[in-house]
């Protein structure tokens, strides 16, 4: 499918719906997505038989949460924090995965489109220049949709690393605050447990 293919399908439009608006870096979650269903030969995930780990919380996990059904919530997205486009799909039943990084010389930034979200952070950016923003969002998408993802991404076999399954367990009060936490994400600090907000 081409960018316009793409942008009229049902599964970019719950994307589009999900994030708010079309941008470069939902259609670079969108194509990582797919590629990693791809490769894993999977379909959106129902419970936990999928996890994917992101390396950076930019437009684009929003795109792979809608697609891959891995989610915060059910403990199968997990999010590293190394401002890295990179992403890794693993599936639970054959334990195989797929870690996609994105192409350095695919990767590029547009200068006026930064200065634009510079504008748009610090509340001086007129109607014009939003406009002109939402053109360059528009094109970028358009260029990220038209590149194949083997194009985009390095795409790398992975069968290490798999996170465990999401734990439930019971929660204690905090020593200092009182509030209910995960035993195992406790403390002991001075003899007592307490939550990482009041250490």
């Amino acid at each position: 499918m081409n960018a316009q293919q793409i942008m009229q399908s049902e599964d970019f439009k719950r994307c589009e719906a999900f994030h708010g608006h079309i941008c470069g870096g939902l259609a670079i979650g969108y194509l990582a997505a797919t590629a990693g269903l791809d490769w894993l030969r999977e379909k959106r995930a129902l419970d936990e038989e999928l996890v994917a780990i992101v390396e950076t919380d930019a437009c684009c996990v929003d795109a792979i949460q809608v697609l891959t059904g891995c989610t915060f919530g059910k403990g199968n997205l997990i999010y590293k924090d190394y401002g890295k486009m990179g992403f890794t799909f693993f599936n639970r039943r054959s334990g195989q995965g797929v870690r996609l990084s994105m192409n350095p010389e695919t990767f590029r930034v547009n200068e006026r489109q930064i200065e634009l979200f510079k504008k748009t952070r610090e509340g001086s950016i007129t109607e014009a220049e939003q406009e002109e923003l939402k053109t360059l969002g528009l094109q970028r998408t358009v260029e990220v949709l038209d590149t194949r993802p083997e194009d985009l991404f390095s795409m790398t076999a992975v069968t290490a690393g798999m996170p465990d399954k999401a734990r439930i367990e019971p929660s204690k009060p905090c020593s200092r605050c009182g509030e209910p936490t995960m035993a195992s994400k406790l403390e002991t600090v001075d003899g007592s447990l307490v939550c990482r907000g009041c250490v």
